[in-house]
């Protein structure tokens, strides 16, 4: 199978998607001046190759004020960040993961509803093979 290769129309069309994932069709085609097909056929080869891996939503502030956001640092052992990747991605409440430099070898944003689910997501956190540290600081307030 030949590699997708991604040109500045799929930057367009995905910075579009990142202002407004629920975009139609119709609309991504006007702003970006092309056909309707033309979206079409590139979502859906972006979608198949991988380049976008979903669809979200973002909610407004005010109904989110019970949720508990933290930043979790994560050391991990040896050549293991690949695998450990791969098992942090299948936690939905890590809803981002960086790698980083430093004494830390990736970041990890959670969310829950609650802090009883927050403690099991650190639980499940740490027991992943190939973390060998982490430290987690729980967000208060934003500014």
């Amino acid at each position: 199978m030949k590699p997708y290769i991604y040109d500045s129309l799929d930057s367009a069309l995905i910075s579009e998607l990142r202002r407004d994932g629920r975009a139609t069709i119709s609309y991504l085609a006007t702003c970006l001046k092309v056909s309707r097909a033309t979206v079409q056929n590139r979502l859906d080869r972006l979608v198949s190759s991988g380049a976008i891996l979903g669809f979200t939503i973002r909610v407004h502030e005010e109904l989110e004020r019970e949720t508990v956001k933290a930043m979790m640092m994560i050391e991990v052992t040896g050549q293991s960040t690949s695998q450990v990747i791969k098992k942090l991605q299948g936690i939905p409440e890590l809803v981002k993961l960086h790698t980083t430099n430093g004494a830390w070898d990736l970041v990890a944003e959670i969310h829950t509803a609650n802090l009883n689910e927050f403690d099991g997501v650190l639980r499940q956190v740490r027991e992943v093979s190939g973390i060998i540290n982490s430290e987690t600081s729980v967000l208060l307030s934003s500014l």
